[in-house]
């Protein structure tokens, strides 16, 4: 049977019974980066991909070099293996954080040393259409460089979540700063409209994912502004590592339904190239 396992500072268990230290700057601050990667029938999928981007989020916050592949890779193999996770699916979480530093505030000139550590959690994919509406309180900064990287700061995310939640949706689709569709909660926008996968650029405010850039480079879909909202005639995909979601209806009116989401999904997902 599959579980959850964690690592840090040398040590495996249950992440309940692991510790961060209460002055650790991704507890105190957010100040930290992460990457949740899909580990499929015991192997991490996309991992270069994955660790490209934490590297380069890293160097744009002015952090030190996460951990790189080749450091990676035993303590990975060891995690689906106390997992159980061989013939099953998970999701492996990388985080990387500033560190502890000495006394409070925000400076980072007293900071001993930055801090690793990992969960590997057993999930599905879900493929299932969803209702989405557009958050009327939180926006994407476009001009903000945390925009472009996954930190640990998701408030403004569960804060649309839940505003969906009460409106009887699943998700929210969020406007930048300038008032463009660029994005759910946890997932990057995809819209075919006029013959066309298309996708909010990057100076939209929306996170680089993964997913995101194999459609790119496969010349699948291609960047371009939504607007401000979905039209009738859209098909709309929410997507990320573990999931390509169907846009059923936006701000109560229905859209197109695309033919296979689960198949585009798992096209980007094969065409990925080596995954370790």
């Amino acid at each position: 049977m599959p579980v959850t396992i964690a690592w840090i500072d040398g040590r495996w268990g249950d992440p309940d019974d692991l510790q961060l230290p209460l002055s650790d700057r991704g507890l105190q601050l957010a100040d930290g980066l992460f990457e949740t990667i899909l580990v499929l029938n015991g192997t991490a999928q996309l991992l270069p991909e994955h660790l490209a981007r934490w590297i380069a989020s890293a160097e744009l916050l002015g952090m030190d070099p996460p951990p790189f592949q080749q450091d990676l890779s035993g303590l990975i193999d060891e995690a689906i293996v106390k997992s159980e996770l061989h013939q099953a699916s998970g999701a492996l979480r990388l985080n990387w954080s500033r560190g502890s530093g000495q006394g409070r505030g925000i400076g980072i000139a007293n900071l001993n040393h930055h801090r690793f550590w990992l969960t590997l959690t057993p999930c599905s994919m879900h493929f299932l259409p969803i209702r989405t509406i557009t958050s009327r309180l939180e926006r994407r900064n476009r001009d903000s460089m945390s925009s472009r990287c996954k930190t640990f700061a998701y408030t403004a995310a569960i804060q649309a979540r839940r505003e969906a939640e009460r409106a009887g949706a699943d998700d929210a689709l969020l406007h930048n700063t300038q008032g463009e569709l660029c994005c759910g909660t946890v997932a990057n926008l995809l819209v075919h409209r006029e013959g066309r996968w298309i996708t909010p650029p990057l100076s939209s405010g929306c996170l680089p994912g993964v997913m995101r850039a194999r459609a790119l480079s496969l010349g699948i879909a291609m960047e371009a502004d939504v607007g401000g909202t979905l039209q009738s005639s859209d098909q709309g995909l929410l997507i990320n590592s573990l999931s390509c979601r169907p846009i059923k209806t936006h701000d109560n009116q229905s859209l197109t339904a695309p033919s296979s989401a689960q198949g585009l999904w798992q096209l980007l997902l094969d065409k990925g190239g080596s995954n370790r």
